[in-house]
């Protein structure tokens, strides 16, 4: 395929590397834009309500829904014995049931839907079932699990050097341990599916999901038909964060059984107690650090352990997992490494996909590391940080054996502290703490290095297909979908800027598995290089065969025939774009295309944990300034400043964003949104109510964000970079600069054993440990 990078707009209007805003931007803001709930009702269609488990693990003694079949505007109850195919909801492991079966394993747990003609009616009736369950032990903590041995795959080992000898010679020598809980995805719109039953067996569902794909195969298999008989289709979502990748299939199902079963369309929408209480959430980890370093504070040698609740089931655990375990040296070089991850069952909701996927977890523990370090040699954390940085020379490789040879953080990093006046600024914050008892400052600056691409690597592939129609106007659609990321737009850009047609002539349609076949999730950051990639080469055979056509009509060599401005130019002579298409047309040209990508470069061995898992790295880095009060453990943030590499952006507008809206919710994640359960499994954090997710007052007063100017040294879509998870991940400089400001309690005497996230509790409960210490 050539390389399109250098490709330059001339007049058009939304091309890419241009700002161009959201494609349902003004639909957001005005209501008018229609999401799975917004679809007209269809005649005769039914409401479901699923019936939950009250128990976080027990034995199903009895399970009678006669009284519910039979209350008022109840059609019929859905079973385990209403799945002609099979109970299973899984993305592979064969192990998350659509209903419980003989046991439950998490409070929440699915045991039967109501379907009726109202969702209020199959609310009350559900509360008739007859339900008898005798408790069984659970599991329900990480340190529970680790004593109880819970694996769901045995540890998992990444290697490199040889770590027990280097730390046992190491220079200096710390061990801790760093906690932090998981973070409910909280998207706008909750989980939601609609099914219509067709012709022949045919199901119709219309999803709020991020997989397509995957929710047809589990609705097939529920439904015990192939897969060409189900159609998955989704325009948009109200946020998914990977809180859609995999447990959109759950809800579909049920909804297709009850749409088999009765004959009539079936809507089955979450409300937000349910959906939290259903759900998966980030993976909580803990994890024990044992390092040795030199007097400069540079690592010689690390033993890494993580262990991680992934609750009752797989779901998509091992690859977050190993994510985790890639990113656990964030930017920096490990010379000497050991990194072992325990996957563990737990009695509560299976964990799933969520921004950053293991990869945030990771760095957190690797940061705390350089906290650490800087604490025991009295040096600023900066300097320690910079003096662990990869080499920009490509010379050296990851604990998993990738060479790193794209590193800017020597870049980034000193951009930025100079830019934000960090040296200035640390002396200021040392002089407010000297003179302000009850109030302290904290700051750190810290690193982003991640990766790109799925690590499972057949998932690195994108198919789309693109129609001209003959007055020139053109119809896109591609495997990935919509959630408000903005991907939509970047694609039509790309397809505008091959055609040399302004972006209005291209018209952005649904996600459907009727037009691309065999798609993706879209996650793992990769929606814009795998559908950009896959619609710029449709919209290039269209072009190559107008070329030919035009080369042939007017007798011009192909070299000499252009697309520019709206027009293709053949020689000097300018035709319009829908006038040479609607020539080709009448010429029995074909003006529809596929197109397909596949990510070169990647591979890795699972079972040796070596290889190359990712196609490139982003970078990025974020200097966080806090306040906390000693006496409430309430704290601000006051100040961001932050530089993001995104390649060369497609919409610099739309990535923006993208960086602010990923560096908040990370925040969050750190500091304010705390997920509890009671003793007995049951989750008490499931509404707005009880789960505090950063509200719009939260926002630093003073945030300042730049893009990094630079292109992917790799051929990516017009040299752009992924967006998506990669800012998250800038948010740790708040956690980092919340223990900065907790240490300044004790005069920097020790340092904090602070957990996230780092809510006012968890800050007392830091300060009040270090004043134990002396």
């Amino acid at each position: 395929m050539p390389d399109t990078s250098k490709t330059v707009s001339r007049g058009i209007s939304g091309g890419v590397h241009t700002p161009r805003q959201h494609d349902s931007g003004h639909k957001h803001v005005s209501g008018e834009a229609l999401y799975t709930d917004d679809i007209a009702e269809p005649r005769r269609m039914i409401h479901l309500y699923v019936a939950m488990s009250p128990h976080a693990h027990g034995r199903i003694d009895r399970l009678d829904v006669s009284a519910v079949r039979a209350a008022p505007s109840v059609v019929d109850v859905i079973t385990l014995d209403d799945i002609p195919g099979t109970n299973d909801a899984s993305p592979f492991a064969m192990d998350d049931p659509i209903f419980a079966d003989g046991v439950v394993e998490y409070a929440g747990q699915p045991l039967f839907a109501v379907a009726a003609t109202s969702r209020a009616a199959a609310v009350k009736a559900a509360a008739r079932a007859d339900l008898a369950i005798t408790p069984m032990d659970a599991v329900l903590t990480i340190d529970d699990a680790l004593a109880a041995n819970t694996d769901l795959e045995p540890p998992q080992i990444m290697a490199k050097g040889d770590s027990a000898k280097a730390l046992e010679t190491a220079d200096r020598r710390l061990s801790g341990t760093v906690r932090m809980g998981g973070q409910d995805h909280f998207y706008l719109e909750g989980q939601i599916a609609l099914a219509t039953p067709g012709e022949d067996g045919d199901m119709d569902i219309v999803s709020s999901t991020q997989n397509p794909t995957e929710v047809q195969h589990i609705v097939a298999h529920a439904l015990a038909i192939p897969a060409h008989s189900v159609n998955v289709q989704v325009r948009r979502m109200g946020g998914g964060f990977g809180g859609k990748e995999t447990h959109p299939a759950l809800f579909a199902a049920i909804a297709a059984l009850a749409a088999r079963k009765t004959g009539r369309p079936a809507k089955l929408r979450v409300d937000r107690d349910d959906d939290m209480i259903i759900t998966g959430k980030r993976h909580d980890f803990r994890i024990d650090y044992d390092v040795g370093f030199d007097d400069t504070g540079r690592i010689q040698a690390i033993d890494l352990k993580l262990a991680s609740r992934c609750g009752r089931s797989m779901d998509l655990s091992n690859a977050i997992n190993d994510r985790a375990m890639f990113h656990s040296d964030n930017a920096y070089h490990l010379p000497h490494a050991t990194i072992t991850s325990r996957r563990l069952k737990t009695h509560t909701v299976s964990n799933t996909a969520f921004r950053g996927f293991g990869g945030p977890q990771g760095m957190v523990g690797i940061e705390r590391v350089m906290d650490a370090i800087a604490h025991d040699l009295g040096m600023d954390p900066l300097n320690v940080r910079l003096a662990n940085l990869y080499s920009p020379d490509g010379s050296q490789t990851t604990p998993y054996g990738m060479t790193v040879a794209d590193s800017i953080s020597h870049e980034i990093m000193p951009d930025l502290a100079k830019s934000a006046a960090y040296d200035a600024r640390r002396k200021a914050v040392d002089a407010f703490n000297r003179e302000n008892r009850w109030l302290k400052k904290g700051l750190a600056l810290t690193p982003v290095k991640f990766g790109i691409s799925f690590t499972t690597k057949h998932l690195n592939q994108a198919g789309a297909l693109v129609h001209v129609y003959q007055d020139g106007s053109v119809h896109l659609n591609h495997g990935g979908t919509e959630m408000g990321q903005g991907l939509f737009v970047k694609v039509a850009q790309v397809v505008a800027e091959t055609f040399q047609i302004d972006i209005d002539r291209v018209k952005i349609t649904a996600t459907t598995t009727e037009k691309v076949p065999n798609t993706s999730a879209t996650a793992a950051s990769s929606g814009s290089d795998l559908n950009g990639k896959a619609a710029e080469a449709a919209a290039l055979t269209i072009r190559d065969r107008l070329t030919d056509f035009a080369s042939e009509m007017y007798d011009t060599p192909q070299d000499r025939i252009t697309f520019r401005d709206n027009l293709v130019v053949v020689d000097n002579r300018e035709i319009p774009f829908p006038d040479l298409v609607k020539q080709a047309y009448l010429n029995r040209m074909s003006l529809s295309s596929t197109g397909f990508y596949a990510t070169p470069k990647i591979h890795y061995d699972r079972e040796t944990h070596k290889g190359h898992p990712f196609y490139y790295f982003c970078y990025g880095a974020a200097l966080s300034e806090v306040v906390i009060d000693t006496l409430t453990g309430e704290n601000r943030v006051l100040r961001v400043d932050l530089i993001h590499d995104v390649g060369k952006s497609l919409n610099p507008a739309i990535d923006l964003g993208q960086i602010e809206g990923g560096f908040i919710q990370g925040m969050g994640w750190l500091t304010t949104e705390e997920l509890v359960w009671d003793a007995k499994g049951t989750l008490k954090t499931h509404a707005p109510s009880t789960y505090k997710i950063p509200a719009c007052s939260d926002r630093p007063p003073v945030f300042n964000m730049r893009l990094h100017d630079g292109e992917n040294r790799e051929e990516t879509i017009y040299r752009s970079k992924a967006v998506g998870e990669p800012p998250f991940m800038l948010a740790i400089s708040v956690f980092n600069a919340l223990t900065d400001a907790v240490a300044a309690t004790a005069d920097n005497t020790h340092l904090p054993d602070l957990d996230a996230p780092a809510t006012p509790e968890a800050i007392l409960t830091a300060i009040e440990a270090l004043g134990s210490k002396g």
